[in-house]
């Protein structure tokens, strides 16, 4: 474990365990590099080197009040990278980390990395705009806003008990061990991050990133997803990709990395191995 400093003097936390192909795992608003825990232990155990940090804002990152949008992320997982001079690299982004994984690739280019995969991702785009019809009003990620801003650790509470896992569907039994560690990390982070880190995900069009990109992408996204919508997500982005393939699970949540971790790490392990 580790940290660089950025060109803006910002301290991002990372985790680099193992030797052979890197797999660099990129986590979702508004957690940290401990969300990928199963991922990080699965692929050390067959054989590759696996890398996860913390978003700048974001768990042991510096709180910094600045920067707070896909470039910045984007260029601070190209700091990583470079630092660790990673080559034939897999990516992988879950949620908001799906989007600055995106945004890398078509920043930052393509010569350190082999594969991506997106899963639960925000491209191409979330907020419902005229060009963007079946996306969310922003009025629900204003109220996020305000949530976030009058009780940072209810709002979290509440997302992880429900939706983010699916845990408010019928049948579903609700870990509370998930949901403390979802509320851990991310009170780990700063609100201001986290604040910003919402208008980054909703309102930032990838659309043109996602036209660029020519590696092998898989894009996993479950029809039931209840905080990224399945329809004005995954399938448009596999569309949108020249080399993308669209995997789509029924029933899963959000959080499918941690909930239904052996399905993920499975899919992943033959996509890197395809």
């Amino acid at each position: 474990m580790g940290t660089i400093t950025t060109k803006d003097g910002i301290e991002i936390f990372y985790k680099d365990w193992g030797s052979g192909q890197p797999v660099v795992f990129s986590h979702g608003w508004p957690l940290s590099a401990d969300d990928w825990d199963a991922q990080m232990l699965f692929f050390l155990q067959h054989g590759y080197r696996v890398i996860a940090h913390d978003r700048r804002g974001h768990g042991r990152s510096t709180q910094t009040g600045d920067g707070h949008d896909m470039d910045h992320y984007a260029d601070d997982l190209a700091a990583l990278t470079a630092h660790l001079d990673l080559r034939d690299a897999v990516h992988v982004g879950h949620s908001t980390g799906g989007g600055e994984v995106v945004r890398y690739l078509a920043r930052h280019g393509e010569s350190r990395v082999a594969k991506a995969a997106l899963i639960s991702a925000v491209p191409p785009l979330m907020v419902q705009t005229e060009a963007n019809p079946g996306g969310l009003p922003k009025a629900v990620f204003d109220g996020f806003q305000a949530q976030l801003a009058a009780s940072r650790s209810e709002f979290y509470r509440d997302l992880a008990a429900g939706p983010f896992y699916g845990f408010n569907r019928p049948g579903v039994e609700a870990s509370q061990a998930i949901i403390e560690n979802w509320s851990r990390q991310g009170m780990m982070g700063g609100a201001k991050a986290h604040y910003d880190g919402i208008v980054a995900f909703s309102q930032t069009d990838f659309t043109e990133d996602l036209q660029q990109i020519s590696v092998p992408v898989l894009v996993m996204h479950s029809d039931d997803d209840q905080i990224v919508p399945y329809a004005d997500s995954g399938p448009l982005s596999a569309k949108l990709l020249k080399n993308g393939t669209l995997k789509t699970y029924s029933g899963f949540p959000h959080g499918m990395p941690t909930t239904q971790a052996e399905t993920i790490n499975a899919d992943l392990l033959a996509f890197l191995r395809g």
